[in-house]
């Protein structure tokens, strides 16, 4: 949430900010409730000085001896003119706040610019993509002959987009949450398990109302929603408070199921794990101090990447142009692995700086040596999305014979076993 003074005070960089984003915003809407709400105010100060002056005068008047009724009847005049100016003034306040709530976050200047996806820039890469001496299958295919993973019986307990894992695909699952949690755990971050459910606010806080609803699975009867990430909650956990500059920078993992609707992205992945209504994610969040969150961004991309370099998995890291940058980022880091199945790149953890925006709208301060409070810089990556690592492990240790290769590093999860069969 960007603050309405600044907004104010730099409307001409908000506008060019949020154009190069191709974002549709009516700022003149904006404005002009700014200027409604500048001129209401100005105009209850008027009156409550009148007011003020008046109980004066009538305290004076009482303490002569003289009539003082004529100013009590225009006392109360003025104190019904306030209390009606104070119900607009707060309507107008609630306006203000719904259309500052969508509005997108200012884009970092180091943001390439640019339109879409193509635009993205390369940063770096790691690896070499694997070269097989067959024709290597998508890993839908693989899991459903080892039958380690099944769509279809997932679709007849629930609806398509979901999926059952079995077996040795269970327990690669598990093995992958394990690894990732011990190493991140070990790098500094403390291990939560949050709610899965979460309420409005909380939603609200972190960006996804109200802009997000319709992605949203919701339970009416309670007014809670099932996380989309444990971003959520992570973020949330300090919301309303100030902390000391003594406890940041904050680091968070934690292991959740996540939940999307996936909204508008009919026909698109539709088969295998990489577009589910439900799947595991292990998230990292940061909450730091205002000067550290451009270093602290960095620092999380490579805590995300160590995963893949310890698999040995192909991946590249880009930069997302303004028009493919999400709503609440200011900056934003894809990891993209490779996967040979599928013959393309796919995005398997976003690294992203939220600088204050989040902040704002969670209220979450920090109180500085001096003593002065700043809103707190907000920070996550996913570390990773465990579905998609999966499913890049099928891909990429797939054998001719139609079995899976173990990566090293977890076999002290399978012990003997060396091939998923």
């Amino acid at each position: 949430m960007l603050d309405l003074n600044f907004i104010l005070k730099n409307i001409n960089l908000i506008k060019e900010k949020t154009e190069k984003r191709h974002y549709s915003y009516d700022f003149d809407k904006l404005l002009q409730l700014a200027e409604n709400r500048k001129n209401i105010i100005k105009e209850v100060e008027e009156l409550k000085w009148k007011r003020n002056k008046g109980s004066k005068e009538i305290s004076q008047l009482i303490k002569t001896g003289k009539d003082a009724s004529f100013l009590n009847k225009e006392m109360r005049e003025l104190s019904d003119s306030v209390k009606s100016l104070d119900i607009t003034l707060k309507n107008l306040n609630d306006e203000i706040n719904k259309l500052l709530l969508n509005i997108p976050n200012i884009i970092d200047d180091t943001v390439p610019i640019g339109v879409n996806e193509t635009d993205n820039i390369v940063v770096r890469s790691y690896g070499e993509k694997p070269v097989f001496n067959f024709q290597p299958k998508p890993h839908w295919e693989i899991a459903e002959n080892l039958g380690i993973v099944d769509f279809n019986r997932a679709s007849k307990l629930s609806k398509s987009r979901f999926s059952i894992y079995f077996g040795n695909g269970a327990k690669l699952e598990r093995a992958l949450i394990n690894f990732m949690l011990e190493l991140h755990t070990a790098k500094g971050y403390v291990e939560i398990i949050p709610p899965l459910l979460v309420n409005e606010t909380t939603m609200t806080g972190t960006g996804q109302l109200p802009k997000f609803e319709e992605e949203l699975f919701k339970c009416e009867r309670d007014n809670l929603y099932l996380i989309p990430t444990a971003e959520v909650p992570l973020t949330n956990i300090h919301s309303g408070e100030i902390l000391s500059i003594e406890k940041l920078p904050i680091y968070y993992v934690a292991y959740t199921p996540c939940f999307r609707r996936e909204a508008g992205s009919y026909g698109k992945d539709v088969r295998g794990l990489i577009r589910q209504h439900q799947f595991n994610k292990v998230e990292l969040v940061k909450i730091v101090s205002d000067e550290s969150s451009s270093a602290e961004l960095e620092a999380l991309l490579l805590n995300a990447e160590e995963i893949l370099k310890l698999l040995n998995i192909h991946y590249r890291v880009v930069t997302l142009c303004s028009g493919d940058l999400g709503f609440s980022s200011s900056k934003t880091y894809d990891i993209e692995v490779w996967l040979p199945g599928l013959n393309c790149y796919k995005e398997i953890s976003s690294c992203s700086n939220f600088k204050d925006f989040q902040a704002r709208r969670a209220s979450i301060k920090y109180r500085d040596k001096k003593g002065k409070i700043h809103f707190a810089h907000t920070l996550n990556g996913s570390g990773l999305a465990v579905g998609r690592t999966f499913l890049a492990i099928l891909e990429n240790y797939q054998t001719k014979e139609g079995y899976i290769r173990i990566p090293d590093v977890l076999q002290g999860y399978f012990k003997d076993l060396q091939l998923i069969k």
